[in-house]
């Protein structure tokens, strides 16, 4: 089976058809699967025609797609919910999110896209890899049980020349230089796609940790 990890989309719609399109080229009906690795909204100009693509994605292929949460989700849940975190969200990115949906206030965000962004997994474990967002911590038996890790860390992942067991997959930190950051331990699939430079998804098979390569689109085309 070839796995699809897709990085940090941050509204980002046009791109993500694009390179929805060259994955299904790519696989040409084989067997195969889409991880995503959260991140989906904020930034980019389409966050709510993210979502949709994503969930019909879902639709089509309950079996095949797995959605993560991303620590933006997170936000624009919190913020739902606690009107003190709203300035917090719109500063993150939140503004261009509201304004996708054609709203203003976080409270009238649609229920069941909040009821969906709710549900999603923070990780997801295979034979060869680990899939989350942004990270563990170096030291903590993998997959590290904690959320806030699991959605925010940076340091000391990042620097840590740490053996988690298995290879992992992750976004949340954007590779500005719109490369894919591929180290011994760990892949980072956030090529910058909320800061106009490329969306990238990665391909693996069974039979390695490492992608066997990418697929790449730009932003600002």
């Amino acid at each position: 089976m070839m796995t699809y990890a897709i990085g940090d989309i941050h509204g980002c719609l046009d791109p993500l058809r694009e390179l929805l399109a060259r994955i299904e080229q790519h696989h040409g009906g084989a067997d195969h699967r889409f991880v995503f690795l959260g991140d989906y909204i904020d930034r980019g100009p389409d966050s709510a025609g993210v979502i949709k693509t994503v969930q019909d994605l879902q639709r089509r292929e309950p079996a095949n797609v797995i959605c993560l949460m991303g620590n933006h989700e997170e936000l624009m849940i919190k913020a739902h919910e606690d009107s003190l975190l709203v300035v917090a969200w719109l500063e993150f990115g939140g503004r261009a999110t509201l304004a996708s949906f054609g709203i203003e206030d976080p409270e009238d965000l649609p229920h069941d896209v909040l009821r969906w962004a709710s549900a999603l997994p923070t990780v997801l474990e295979d034979a060869r890899r680990y899939y989350v967002h942004a990270g563990f911590r170096p030291g903590v038996p993998a997959p590290d049980p904690d959320i806030k890790s699991r959605l925010w860390i940076r340091e000391p992942f990042l620097s840590a020349d740490y053996d988690f067991g298995k290879h992992v997959v992750h976004g949340h930190t954007p590779n500005m230089n719109g490369k894919p950051d591929v180290r011994e331990n760990r892949t980072n699939l956030d090529t910058a796609a909320g800061w106009g430079r490329n969306l990238t998804a990665g391909v693996f098979t069974d039979d390695r940790a490492k992608a066997v390569e990418f697929l790449s689109v730009s932003v600002a085309a």
